[in-house]
């Protein structure tokens, strides 16, 4: 019901599918993903896997103490222990114990992948909720832009994102190889641009334009994993 009013467009929402068809994928994908996680024998790539699963479902599932989405601080909680925590050490320890066999080491950069996506992961959990303000106000879900308006949780994340690009600044700078210097500052600075530029840009009073930044923070993201690998 709340996302006829926040997200219309919404496959469930518009009517485009059941929510028997719904429940079909949902389940069919959970199966497949958890029989890939089990025929490849990786310890950590399954439980990543499970946990996420697990926190996902707690996160949306309409059941008494679940549904974790209506509550801010615990929904930016599992947003960020998923995209922030499960992802770079799962991910680093599916690739260094089962992939290359090689003794776990908590390196410099999973120090670093772990920190900024955890910022990250907060931008998104409160960015998210910045457009469908008028829907979370009917259905009694007390977001931080209910609660303390579209303005300063934008402009928070904004900042927050910032402070990250400066952090990542720092550390590409003091790196000990002249490439990984030169890319990651040259990159993160211009990501920061980037980002500094289009949040200027963004009416507040357009839902469309509030929704199109939201997805330019998730190109942010995702780009980020581009720089990742230059930072040694």
């Amino acid at each position: 019901k709340i996302d006829k009013v926040k997200k219309p467009y919404l496959p469930l929402a518009s009517g485009e599918y059941s929510v028997k068809t719904g429940i079909a994928i949902v389940a069919s994908f959970s199966i497949m993903s958890f029989w890939l996680g089990w025929i490849v024998g990786s310890w950590p790539l399954f439980w990543a896997l499970f946990v996420s699963f697990m926190l996902g479902t707690a996160y949306s599932i309409n059941l008494p103490l679940l549904r974790w989405k209506r509550f801010a601080l615990v929904a930016a909680m599992c947003i960020l222990a998923v995209r922030a925590v499960i992802v770079q050490i799962a991910f680093y320890l599916h690739i260094q114990t089962h992939v290359f066999g090689r003794p776990v080491l908590f390196t410099r950069p999973l120090i670093f992948a772990t920190a900024f996506m955890s910022f990250f992961s907060v931008v998104i959990a409160l960015f998210k909720d910045i457009p469908d303000i008028e829907g979370d106000k009917i259905f009694g879900i007390r977001s931080f832009s209910v609660t303390l308006g579209q303005k300063r949780v934008f402009w928070a994340c904004v900042s927050l994102l910032q402070t990250a690009y400066a952090v990542a600044i720092l550390v590409g700078a003091t790196s000990p190889f002249i490439w990984s210097k030169v890319i990651s500052v040259v990159g993160h600075v211009v990501l920061a641009t980037t980002l500094w530029t289009r949040a200027k840009s963004v009416d507040l009073s357009s839902k469309s334009e509030i929704t199109s930044c939201y997805m330019f923070i998730w190109k942010l993201f995702y780009a980020e994993y581009l720089l990742l690998p230059f930072l040694k």
